[in-house]
């Protein structure tokens, strides 16, 4: 069981691969692959790099086969996102589901970081007063 490359979304402005490992079948990677790049197409984001891995357990008795591990970097920062599921769309469905809500939370430290700088002088933060 080597995993396979699939590759990368050419089409997107980031570079998450999505590889396969055990027996699972073009269409859900082409799912996970639209609900990745879905989760991951948000204005204003540093450059995105990352991979995608999806498994599905060659057991039959297993409640759920299907299981993903992401590790994406936007920009200085790594997401690592799991998930597991009885079926490839419901595994794609929760792997989005996580990468938009930790996508938000990331987006919130970063504006709570903004908002609370203090501002540059010539917008009426501290500095030196005029002399006149």
């Amino acid at each position: 069981m080597t995993p396979r490359d699939i590759g990368t979304e050419a089409a997107t402005a980031f570079a998450v691969r999505v590889r396969a490992e055990g027996d699972v079948d073009e269409a859900a990677l082409a799912y996970v692959r639209t609900k990745v790049a879905a989760a991951l197409e948000r204005p204003g984001l540093p450059a995105v790099d990352g991979e995608v891995r999806v498994a599905k357990a060659a057991a039959h008795h297993v409640e759920q086969p299907w299981s993903a591990g992401a590790e994406i970097r936007v920009g200085g920062e790594l997401l690592v996102v799991h998930a597991s599921e009885a079926s490839a769309n419901e595994l794609a469905d929760r792997l989005q589901d996580r990468l938009r809500t930790r996508l938000d939370r990331l987006a919130d430290r970063w504006e709570t970081a903004r908002r609370t700088a203090t501002p540059p002088p010539w917008r009426g933060g501290p500095g030196q007063e005029r002399q006149g």
